[in-house]
């Protein structure tokens, strides 16, 4: 038997016994939200903007999560401690509930909490020092217009696909673009150039959504000094940059040093990469 523990509305569970109806609306539709937390030396890591997010997003989305803000943080802090891991992921899913078949949110009911406390290693150890190559995917952002990409919700489907292209191209991760062609975010991570000495992200129009992750490093950089631009990015901007990397709740900060066939930079990880590496570590961890 599992030792892991997995909560679910207020209960805790083996990993084993940890269930939900197949008729959860979650499971037949992706009608649900989800948050994914760090924690580092026993502290979750913004732990208040990542849970702004997730009930941003259910209410964007008309779901009501059945417990308060302070509750849901209690219940975090609740299965870390059930857990006993000092540096773990939590993945934090809140689903329509269970109810009958057909698309209509007023067909279920009873919303499912589960918090999942687990390690995770995205990536290999080796692409964080010597960085990673990844692609672009012909599969596009979802368009905003269909659904805005600030809701973080359980159709991932998107994401899969473009993601499914990069395995096939033997790479672990794949640039996205827009329904513009403009560079938007990769499959799981947002995404950065340094060009000239300036850090460059696409801004929220781009059909990103606007990582914890993203905004901890936009901070770190103008604190260390380095000019920060939110704006517009092509795949030329990318191709020419002189480093690139990329960030995530998982990922953390990670190199790029190859895409599409072409070598960013000196095809090594850069000085401004490396940098904001570092103080993203020290951060989360102090």
């Amino acid at each position: 038997m599992s030792s892991q523990q997995i909560y679910i509305n207020g209960k805790f569970f083996s990993k084993e016994e940890a269930v939900v109806s197949v008729f959860d609306h979650g499971l037949l539709y992706g009608d649900g939200v989800f948050e994914g937390l760090r924690v580092y030396e026993g502290k979750v890591f913004r732990m208040a903007q990542h849970l702004k997010r997730l009930y941003d997003s259910a209410k964007a989305i008309m779901l009501q999560i059945p417990m308060p803000i302070e509750g849901m943080q209690e219940a975090v802090l609740a299965a870390v401690e059930k857990n006993g891991l000092d540096n773990c992921y939590i993945r934090l899913v809140i689903t329509r509930g269970a109810g009958t078949l057909g698309l209509g949110p007023e067909r279920t009911s009873n919303p499912q909490v589960i918090i999942i406390v687990d390690k995770i290693a995205l990536y290999p150890e080796e692409h964080y020092r010597n960085g990673l190559e990844i692609v672009t995917a012909s599969t596009i952002r979802n368009h905003p217009g269909a659904l805005s990409p600030q809701i973080k919700s359980l159709n991932y489907l998107n994401n899969i696909m473009a993601k499914v292209e990069a395995s096939k191209a033997g790479c672990l991760e794949a640039l996205m673009l827009n329904h513009k062609g403009e560079v938007s975010e990769c499959t799981a991570d947002n995404i950065f150039i340094v060009r000239n000495g300036v850090l460059m992200t696409p801004p929220t129009d781009a059909g990103i959504l606007e990582g914890v992750t993203r905004e901890a490093v936009l901070e770190l950089a103008k604190d260390a000094g380095v000019p920060t631009e939110e704006k517009t990015l092509t795949r030329h901007d990318v191709y020419i940059a002189d480093e690139c990397f990329m960030t995530g709740t998982a990922a953390e900060v990670i190199a790029v040093v190859r895409i599409d066939g072409r070598p960013i930079g000196d095809a090594r990880p850069g000085p401004i990469t490396l940098k904001l590496q570092e103080l993203f570590h020290k951060l989360a961890r102090t």
